[in-house]
């Protein structure tokens, strides 16, 4: 097997996990969303440390953390990566499963958007065209159901601002987020503290303080850290050994699988207002995606070409 079919596997079983955590979230679905998020946090740190510490690359979170600069961006992108995991765990708690797919389906497209508006990046025709699609699937699913999609917008939103953030993250991947975890773990600490031994209640006013009850909770909120560091040390993996075209249309596979859990395992409504809404976003997605494969294309001929001219050359 070569290293690109390995990272393409690796990538699909990235997806799959990301595309099927709704599952576990919805046996979590007791506990209330700032809980779990606390408890996501926490367990995700000890995980990452110890792949970290097995790698003998821990000392690397110092040199992010020595830097103010460097600090401060992590320290915005784990918010941004904290609140698209409290909107993901809410949407799974309220029954917006559905809405949840949608996030991740249109936040490829915001991610565009968000490219031209803070870096002004030069969007082609066939980009700006995706994009407005995507804004008028929002439009409609509003216009149809009397509310806006909101937690799709918030799930779209924080993880576009996310990934606008790490752009100027110079660290890997999974030592900015050990160090965006680590510097959560204080808040989550301090929430776990209060639900516990204060009796606070988080946003559904419900009480909580569920570790420590039973063996199966505990061990189920204790099985988030690897539930959310597995697949990204998978895309990891994967981003380094198959083309951006590859990674963009494989990454399709994950709210797939959520709207197919969203519809098929937790029997969401999905009315005539989605499948038009839906229908409209997977037409953008088609548009984006071929002229993503356009672009490889264009590029691979492009690097071929380089080559031949340089062995011509000599």
């Amino acid at each position: 097997m070569t290293e690109a079919q390995r990272g393409v596997l690796a990538m699909v079983a990235a997806c799959c996990i990301w595309g099927l955590s709704a599952l576990y979230y919805k046996l979590v679905a007791h506990v209330p969303p700032l809980e779990v998020l606390a408890h996501r946090t926490l367990w995700a740190l000890v995980f990452f440390a110890g792949v970290l510490r097995a790698q003998g690359r821990l000392g690397q979170i110092g040199a992010i953390l020595r830097s103010p600069r460097a600090a401060g961006l992590v320290g915005l992108a784990g918010i941004f990566i904290a609140t698209n995991w409290l909107f993901f765990i809410w949407s799974i708690q309220l029954g917006r499963a559905v809405q949840a797919s949608l996030g991740y389906y249109i936040f490829p497209l915001v991610a565009v958007a968000l490219g031209a508006v803070v870096l002004r990046e030069a969007l082609s025709p066939v980009r700006w065209a995706a994009v407005t699609l995507a804004a008028a699937a929002v439009a409609l699913l509003t216009w149809g159901l009397g509310v806006a999609p909101w937690f799709s917008l918030a799930l779209a939103f924080s993880f576009g601002g996310y990934g606008l953030v790490k752009r100027w993250v110079a660290a890997g991947p999974v030592v900015s987020v050990t160090t965006e975890v680590l510097l959560l773990a204080p808040l989550a600490l301090v929430w776990l503290w209060g639900v516990h031994a204060q009796g606070w209640v988080g946003l559904e006013d419900r009480p909580g303080a569920v570790f420590g009850t039973s063996l199966f909770d505990s061990a189920i909120l204790m099985a988030a850290g690897p539930i959310t560091a597995t697949p990204l040390i998978l895309f990891s993996y994967a981003s380094k050994r198959v083309t951006y075209a590859t990674v963009g249309l494989v990454q399709y596979l994950n709210p797939t699988l959520q709207f197919l859990v969203a519809t098929l395992a937790f029997r969401e409504p999905f009315g005539a207002w989605h499948a038009m809404a839906f229908a409209v976003i997977w037409t953008a997605l088609a548009i984006y995606t071929a002229e993503i494969l356009r672009q490889d294309r264009a590029a691979r001929r492009l690097r071929a070409s380089a080559a031949t001219s340089g062995t011509s050359a000599t």
